[in-house]
């Protein structure tokens, strides 16, 4: 048995997800038009996902976030960027975001109070701010498979519950909470359950993909990463606007960023905001895989026009940063 019940959208008491001014991040997919304006509460990747596709459909959007940044594990030059694409879209946009009362009218729309006194009306709410587990009611108690405070199965590195021949994966359990690990943690439980010999875990190089507008993605240590553990790193940076495939596709906003070890050029993380993002940051993943330096990139030939030629020149750049650093 393998249990990837996965999770559903938190419905904190107090917010009136019955009167149909208010929804969550499911209750969206059944609307039967769209409004003329949102506030989208809680600028996570779903709620920054959802802002933006809403906003490409003309919907004046509101996204706030009750936390003082909007996606604090994105590199600080990808969250800028996206940012202002969101503010170029209409956007506006509030953090330190703590919701005192929301009141929606059938017809009418919703009244949103925040604890500092700021007020924002709009057709719909849409909340977003954390997602719950589906444990409940599966009976584990009574098999006697743990649960953690937050109702998420607890498992070991085989992605076994402990109990007979029970397995749990994917949201269920919690970090990372993607589709692509989830797909991962599975193909481990099955090859463990049936003594598979050919993929005992999943990598350790988990790739993000945030699905906005533009797209963004990474992999691997931030620059707060380093900076945080006290390690020693480099960048190495090229813009879409000076690529010609960026120019060519008339989205040049955009860039991509090496991080690397300034000691022996090992790379240490990619991170992406663009056109095709989710994409490009497998390039970079492989590399790292296998323990490569940013020389890689140097020493291979591009197809041209191509975005994965942004690779080359952000390790050139990468190279001159290290050059003029050193002297």
């Amino acid at each position: 048995i393998v249990i990837a019940t996965g999770t559903r959208p938190r419905r904190p008491d107090g917010l009136p997800f019955e009167t149909g001014e208010v929804w969550d991040s499911d209750q969206v997919l059944d609307m039967e038009s769209l409004p003329h304006s949102m506030i989208v509460y809680g600028a996570g990747v779903i709620g920054c996902e959802y802002a933006a596709m809403f906003a490409a459909l003309g919907v004046d959007i509101t996204l706030l976030e009750p936390r003082d940044a909007i996606l604090p594990f994105v590199d600080h030059e990808v969250t800028e960027s996206l940012l202002r694409a969101f503010r170029t879209m209409g956007m506006e946009i509030g953090t330190e975001a703590t919701i005192e009362g929301v009141r929606g009218e059938p017809g009418v729309g919703v009244k949103l109070l925040l604890r500092d006194g700021r007020k924002f009306e709009a057709d719909r709410l849409l909340f977003c701010a954390g997602r719950t587990p589906n444990s409940d009611g599966l009976g584990l108690d009574g098999l006697g498979i743990e649960v953690n405070r937050r109702g998420q199965i607890v498992v070991d590195g085989n992605y076994h519950t402990g109990v007979g021949n029970i397995y749990a994966v994917g949201d269920i359990i919690g970090f990372p909470a993607l589709a692509s690990t989830g797909m991962e943690q599975g193909r481990v439980a099955v090859c463990n359950a049936f003594n598979f010999s050919y993929k005992d875990q999943v990598s350790v190089l988990l790739p993000y993909g945030i699905y906005t507008i533009p797209e963004c993605a990474m992999v691997g240590l931030t620059e707060r990463d380093c900076q945080s553990k006290e390690i020693d790193y480099e960048i190495g940076t090229a813009h879409y606007e000076a690529n010609a495939r960026g120019q060519l596709g008339g989205r040049p906003q955009g860039l991509l960023k090496l991080v690397f070890s300034p000691a022996d050029k090992k790379l240490l993380g990619v991170h992406v905001v663009g056109d095709q993002a989710s994409e490009l940051v497998h390039t970079g993943m492989t590399v790292m895989q296998f323990g490569g330096t940013i020389d890689a990139f140097i020493e291979a030939v591009y197809n041209f026009p191509t975005l994965s030629e942004l690779y080359k020149y952000a390790a050139y750049d990468g190279l001159g940063r290290l050059q003029r650093r050193n002297g």
